[in-house]
């Protein structure tokens, strides 16, 4: 191989090695960390239960629902017993909630979740006693049964009372079995749809090219700001693990609008990278008034037929803080938090400020108050 062709060879590789970077830019992510795929998600499971072995933290006599639970088990059992002989400290009833994947399969063990509906002061040491957990169908998926994991505890006394996180909710580790599959014939599709988490029609179209840019044909298709159709190509027909492996790994630089989003409960304010503010003239002060009140207590004279009297008296004070205009104008992230700082304002004012710059039309950004 001579020099001439060793320096052709270089800058094809150069070459290859700029397009990867300008294809993949700093920013990217993995498409399956912006989007789902259609059918591939959770089904959520719900049953009613009863929990058993309470040290005395169970529902009281009064919980009609435990009560009448527990007769009809019991019945169920052949023990015929009269409800107002039952105890029912030492037990309560439960809620039972559970996710169950699409491609879970008869056997698979679930993590099930399991939450006081009555008056119980405490699930720790309780066992569930086998319950179905159905969908939205009415079909029972899954039979929970087993010890319950509570990561709390709470402790009651004459006039004291004790307790660490909840200890009402538990958790029993793989205690849920599966008995029935879910009917969806994962490799049966004949097209795939990609569903974006945040719409955005840039970031859709991107997804789309990128697809068909690695597929090599036009098999991906922008439907909505959110969705992204996928023609299976011959080759992955029934066979479509290999390709979702491919496609949810493929890196994409996700576009989204600009956003501020302003929490007043706690005065948390997130800016976006593409918030802009054109320039404008703010100036920001607070205003303190305090009010105080007192009584003037007039007492009579000695050996006077007068009265005692009480006057009241209000001290009212005003201070405001006298600031000058700032310009704030931003044309990066950077800048505009610059120009904010220089206001001096904490984040709760940043609050009252961003909303006026959004009324006058400098901040061109969705203004989002959670």
């Amino acid at each position: 191989m001579n020099l001439t062709v060793l320096k052709r060879l270089f800058l094809v590789v150069a070459a290859t090695v700029l397009c990867l970077g300008v294809a993949v830019p700093s920013e990217a992510v993995r498409i399956k960390d912006i989007a789902t795929f259609s059918g591939v998600r959770d089904n959520q499971l719900i049953g009613y239960g009863l929990v058993v072995g309470l040290a005395g933290t169970g529902d009281k006599k009064d919980s009609a629902f435990t009560m009448s639970s527990m007769k009809n088990m019991l019945d169920r059992m052949g023990i015929g017993l009269n409800s107002s002989a039952l105890k029912v400290k030492n037990v309560a009833s439960v809620m039972v909630t559970a996710k169950m994947p699409v491609s879970s399969k008869p056997g698979t063990r679930l993590d099930v979740t399991v939450s006081s509906v009555g008056d119980a002061t405490s699930l720790l040491g309780g066992v569930l006693l086998q319950t179905a957990l159905k969908g939205v169908d009415g079909n029972t998926y899954v039979l929970a049964q087993g010890s319950l994991t509570v990561g709390g505890y709470s402790v009651n006394g004459e006039a004291a009372a004790v307790s660490k996180n909840v200890s009402t909710v538990g958790l029993i580790p793989g205690g849920g079995i599966v008995e029935r599959e879910i009917p969806f014939q994962f490799n049966q599709q004949d097209s795939l749809t990609l569903n974006l988490r945040v719409g955005d029609f840039t970031t859709a179209q991107q997804v789309a090219e990128r697809l068909n840019s690695v597929l090599g044909g036009g098999y991906a298709r922008a439907v909505d700001s959110m969705s992204i159709n996928v023609n299976v190509p011959q080759q992955y027909r029934h066979n479509l693990v290999p390709l979702m492996a491919s496609v949810e790994n493929l890196e994409v630089t996700p576009d989204t609008a600009a956003k501020v989003v302003v929490d007043e409960k706690t005065g948390t304010v997130v800016l976006g990278k593409d918030v802009r503010i054109t320039r404008a003239a703010v100036a920001h002060g607070n205003l303190q008034i305090t009010v105080q009140e007192s009584e003037q207590v007039s007492q009579p004279g000695p050996f006077s037929n007068g009265q005692t009297v009480v006057t009241p008296e209000t001290n009212i004070t005003v201070r405001e803080e006298n600031r000058r205009l700032h310009l704030v104008e931003g044309a990066t992230l950077q800048e505009l938090v610059d120009g904010l700082n220089a206001i001096g304002a904490t984040p709760r004012d940043l609050i009252s400020i961003l909303r006026s710059l959004q009324v006058s039309g400098s901040l061109h950004a969705d203004l989002e108050v959670i």
